[in-house]
Order: C-alpha cells, then structure tokens, then sequence
C-alpha cells in the first residue's frame, strides 16, 4: 500500500492524530462512512484535525451509530493559512453559507459576521456556519480549518480593533488601487466586506479614520457582497498571501 496516496474520503475530527492513534466516530460520522460511503472495515479514510496535518487512517470497527479508525501514516504535513480574518455583513441565508464556504476554501483563518447599519440578518447560527466551514476544508483538500465568529456589532469590533492588524476596507464608493496593498505592512490583516445597503456615512467615516485602514475599490461595478468576499480575497492573497 502506497503511503502517498491519499484516500478519496476525508473527514474533519476532533481528536487528536499521530501514528497509530486510534480515533473514535460519532454517530453522524459513522453514518456517513459507513451508510452513505458503505465502507467496511479495513477502509481507508484521510483524517485531518486542524493542528497534525492529513493522515491515512484505516476502519478498524464499523458499526451502524459508531466505529473507529487507526492512523497508519500522515499524508500532508500541517498548511496553516495566513492570518488572515475575513469581516462580512450577513446577507441572504445561501450567500451567507456561499461567503463561510469560499472563505474556508481560500485560506481566511478566521471568519467574523459583523452587523453594520445596513445588514439585513439580525441573527445568525454560528454552529451551522461553522459546519460549512468544516465540510469546505474538507472538501478542497485543507488541514486548517478556520474559526466562525459570532456575529458583532462594528463599532465594538472596530472600537477593540489590535493595533498590529491591518484592514483592507472595500468600498465600493473609493476608487483605492489593490496595488497599494503591495507596499503596505506585512502581518496581521483582516478584509471587511460591507452589506447589500454599503456603509453607513457613519462608519465609512470611522474606518477612513483608522491608521490601520487601507481602502481598496474592487472595480467600476458594484459587486454583490458575496461576490465582492472572493473578489477581494482573492486580491489580499495574490498581493500579500500565500498564493505567490
């Protein structure tokens, strides 16, 4: 059996890996390997647990409500992604999971609803945006699997804001150059992505007033806000991410 290749199935948990660690199934996870998958005993299964990377994991026991895997060797070494947090107003409830998704996806290590004076969502459910995180770190291939937030208030967030973390503000109503970001500090950074309504004049206000702010315009059109959360990450990550 060739230790490089790397089991199609991959499976987020919460247990931590090594060589010959054995791993314990819920019962949703046994019911997805072993109902949905209809894997048996001596399967292969990739387990990644956010911290020891991508390990090859045989079924030891297969049961109908549980089972249990053994690590046999690692396959990918632990990627953590830059840090990097992505600030976004909730929208619609499928956009909302689209957002969490493609964050995952393209490599925020933190991802943080905010309630501006325009946002929509009054409310979101943290548990259920967190479980999109996981399926999508699963599914592209990650270790890393990045944090969901609780929804908060902007002013709070930003009146907390770290002194060594920089914003990239998107504004659809300023015209700042993505290629700025180039000579801007390395570190620390976070990308705030605004509601359906924009920004208030408020808050637009409160951010241009940040030392740590840098407004970035991502085109002449006005993009949708889930469409604008991956136009402007990809943006970060080519100038500034791991993606060079």
């Amino acid at each position: 059996m060739n230790p490089r290749v790397t089991p199609k199935v991959r499976l987020y948990v919460e247990h931590p890996l090594g060589l010959g660690q054995s791993v314990p199934l819920s019962r949703e996870q046994a019911h997805y390997l072993f109902g949905v998958m209809r894997m048996n005993e001596g399967g292969e299964v990739a387990l990644f647990d956010g911290k020891s990377g991508e390990w090859r994991a045989e079924v030891a026991e297969a049961g109908k409500r549980s089972g249990r895997l053994v690590c046999a060797d690692q396959t990918k070494p632990q990627m953590d992604p830059p840090d990097l947090w992505l600030l976004f107003a909730p929208i619609k409830k499928a956009r909302t999971d689209f957002i969490v998704e493609k964050a995952a996806e393209m490599g925020a290590a933190r991802i943080c609803p905010v309630q501006t004076k325009f946002t929509n969502a009054e409310r979101i459910r943290r548990d259920r945006l967190q479980s999109h995180a996981v399926e999508a770190a699963e599914q592209c291939g990650g270790t890393f699997v990045p944090e969901v937030a609780d929804m908060a208030r902007l002013d709070k967030v930003l009146a907390e804001w770290p002194q060594d973390r920089q914003l990239m503000f998107c504004d659809e109503a300023e015209a700042g150059a993505a290629r700025d970001l180039a000579m801007a500090a390395t570190g620390p950074w976070a990308i705030l992505i605004g509601p359906e309504g924009g920004f208030s004049d408020a808050e637009r206000a409160r951010l241009k007033s940040m030392p740590q702010s840098h407004v970035v315009s991502l085109g002449p059109r006005i993009l949708r806000a889930d469409t604008a959360a991956v136009a402007a990450m990809t943006l970060w990550q080519q100038v500034l991410g791991d993606w060079g």
